[in-house]
Parts: structure tokens; sequence; C-alpha cells
């Protein structure tokens, strides 16, 4: 028995794109996993998976990625404060309420509360929702003491004001962080998800759809425009922007955050009834709900992706680089991303795809210039590529030509007119 069936498994459970972990992720785990139990044999493996949920569960957490630190992509943190720093001076006591998905470790939504007290907001003001499907990483977000991996940068400054050492190399987050934060296990693609629609203010969803297929982010990403309130903002991974715009979604012009704002003034309705996902057994998932399209779209078919091209020869279908490099620029290898943007290149030729792509790495690592450089080559090989035409349109705002910018977003228009 090959891991064909385990992963398709995985995809039906949590919604897990194989390819997009990696070459042999999978099969690593079904490996580990085999040998803790003594199992010899694959197929003996799989019969024991189906009928023990708990072992379905450890299968899981062979799986997750949990790679996260305090204050990563501080540009989000920083916009949120900002967006919301009018409405602390509002009278009465409406909490904000923010939604961290995967929470992974914790690092994340302590970060929202760290920067939101930083900013100004009393405690009882702010109600963070953390999910994962991990139970291993909710235990250690509950337990909140984190190693040196977590702090990350060269300012640290929050870990002096929110932080206790207890030596080691071991830090123990204060009370009131942690009290701010309500820590769920949840799987995101499961009907019972969220049955409250429309409620928070903010969602952070960053470096999780990377991971799924084109049908399952469609899916989640209607999951996560439904929680939000209207005028709410979703931030997504660096790599993420073009899924989002690819998908008719608005940006909320923050430089350097990956934001986008929800304009509805409806909720979204609910996906139609599925089977209720039940920890730790989860049920598989039919097949993906229609597109959902909550947000204000810069236009219906601005960023519509082009017709699909002739197959590719056999060689290039094989080559996974620019996924890749996705996911190392998610996890701030901005290093090697760009070299595997430059082998595609070398490999392939000039093609707006992964020029855009080099260009959100060189954004993610504060090149401004050269991303601006790589936008528009993608460009001059395809002017109406709409993900190159947003990321520059924004970039151009951040350093304040106005005129540009809004050049780029007629162009834009125009192709949304072209291509109804």
């Amino acid at each position: 028995m090959d891991a064909a069936a385990f992963k398709r498994w995985l995809k039906a459970t949590m919604g897990l794109d194989a390819e997009a972990v990696g070459p042999g992720v999978v099969e690593r785990a079904i490996a580990g996993r085999m040998r803790a139990l003594g199992v010899a044999e694959a197929d003996a493996y799989w019969r024991r998976l189906q009928a023990q949920p708990l072992e379905q569960q450890e299968l899981i957490e062979a799986v997750v990625v949990p790679e996260t630190w305090f204050f990563r992509g501080v540009e989000a943190f920083d916009a949120l404060a900002l967006a919301f720093a009018s409405r602390l001076s509002e009278p009465g006591n409406a909490p904000l309420r923010l939604l961290s998905l995967p929470c992974s470790t914790g690092e994340e939504p302590y970060t929202l509360a760290m920067a939101l007290l930083d900013a100004g907001w009393p405690p009882q003001r702010l109600r963070i929702d953390a999910y994962d499907i991990s139970e291993r990483a909710l235990a250690k977000a509950g337990h909140a003491v984190y190693g040196a991996n977590s702090f990350r940068g060269g300012d640290l400054r929050y870990r002096d004001r929110h932080f206790r050492a207890l030596g080691h190399g071991r830090w123990q987050l204060s009370d009131a962080v942690r009290g701010c934060v309500r820590l769920h296990r949840a799987n995101v693609l499961a009907i019972d998800f969220l049955p409250e629609a429309a409620s928070f203010d903010a969602v952070f969803c960053r470096n999780l759809l990377i991971y799924f297929d084109q049908d399952t982010q469609v899916r989640a990403v209607g999951v996560l425009a439904r929680a939000l309130a209207a005028g709410g903002l979703l931030f997504v991974g660096a790599a993420e922007t073009g899924l989002l715009l690819s998908l008719g979604y608005a940006s909320a012009q923050i430089p350097m955050a990956a934001a986008f704002r929800n304009q509805r003034s409806a909720p979204v309705p609910a996906p139609a009834p599925q089977q209720p996902w039940r920890a730790p057994a989860l049920a598989p998932l039919p097949a993906a709900a229609a597109r959902p399209r909550p947000f204000a779209a810069v236009a219906t078919a601005l960023a519509a992706r082009p017709a699909p091209a002739s197959p590719p020869a056999p060689a290039q279908a094989a080559d996974d680089s620019l996924p890749q490099a996705r996911r190392l620029a998610d996890n701030g290898d901005f290093a090697q991303a760009e070299r595997l943007c430059q082998a595609h290149l070398r490999a392939h030729g000039p093609n707006a795809e992964a020029l855009c792509l080099l260009g959100v790495i060189y954004g993610a690592d504060g090149a401004d210039a050269r991303a601006e450089d790589a936008f528009r080559k993608a460009l001059y090989l395809q002017p109406d590529h709409a993900e190159s035409l947003m990321h520059l349109a924004l970039l151009l705002d951040a350093k304040g030509d106005a005129a540009g910018a809004r050049l780029m977003r007629q162009r834009a228009a125009r192709h949304r007119d072209r291509n109804p």
C-alpha cells in the first residue's frame, strides 16, 4: 500500500494538500507513526488509522507545520492597532473581537493582545479567539512558556514588558496577556466551525491557505469572510495575497500588511449543511461549495486567472519551485525563496507569475525598489497581470506616488471592462 490513500484521507480530514507541505513530509509522518506503534506493514497501519480516532489525531499532529514566532510580520500588527485606534476613544465598552487561525503554539494571538495592550486597549475590551487543529500546539499555547526560537528580530522590548524570565532561556507570558486570549480546538473546514457569523472585527489567517489546494482555499476563504463583521479586516500571508485578489477580493491598501477589508453590508450565507466535524475523528468533506464573494471586489473579473494553457512538458509539470518559494517566503526565508524564483526563471524563462512572486518576496523583505522592478517586468510580459497591477499600486501608494498607483488601478479597471 502506498501513501496515496493516506494523502487522500488527510485532505478530506483537514484540507491538507500533501504536495504543498513538501516532498516526503507525509511519508515520513506515516513511517514515524508506524515505528511508534511497532507496525511493520502500511496496510496494517491503515486499518488501525481507520479504527482508532486517537491515532487519527496522532497522524494529524505529525503533519502539522508549527513554524511561528512573536511579532512575525510586524507590519500587520501595527496596521491592526492603527486601524482601530479611533474606536478606542469611542464611548461605550464594546470589545474588539479578533480571530487567530491557525493559532499554532500561541505566538500570533498573544502578539495581537500585546500589540493592542501596548496601544492603550484595556484587557477587558479585548476578546481574542484562537483556534487550531493540533492538541499539542494548543497545550503549549496554554502553558505559555517560550524559548529563544519564539523571539526573533532585533526589537525585543515587548518581552521585557510582557514576559517573566524563568532561566535557561525560557520565558513565561504574563497573565494579563494570556487573559485576553481564549484557545479552542477546531477545524476551519467543519460545518460547526464558528456558528456565529459576521462577528469578528479582524481575522488573522496567515500561512494556512498555502497548504490547501485551490478548491479548499476557496472554501476556507468563504468561512473566513463569513466570520468577519462588516468593515472588518482579513490578514493573510504575504504569498497568499495573490489568491485573495484572484478570487475578486479587494486589498485594504495597507502597505506590507497583506490585509483585505470586508465592505459587505449583509452577512454571508452559511454554506450548505455537511457532515459535522467531531474531534478527534474528523469526517471527510464533500465537494467545495460555490465560490463566495463577500468582499468589495476590485472588480469581479479583475484578477480572474487566464484560461488554462496547453499542458506543460513533463519536466515543467513536475517543477514545484514556485509553491516552494511561497512557503519559504511565508516562513521568513526570503533568501532561499528568491533563489528558487531565480532558478525557476533560468529554467523556464521570464514569466509574469514568477516575477510577481519575486516582487512579493522582495517587498516582504523590505526591498521596495527591487519589488517595484519585478512587478514592472511582470507587467511588461503580461500587461494585464492582475496581481502585479494591484501589488504595484500598493507599492506606489506607500512611496507617495498617488498618480502612479491610480494609473495601475485604471489599467486594472480597463482589463475588467474588457473581460466582464
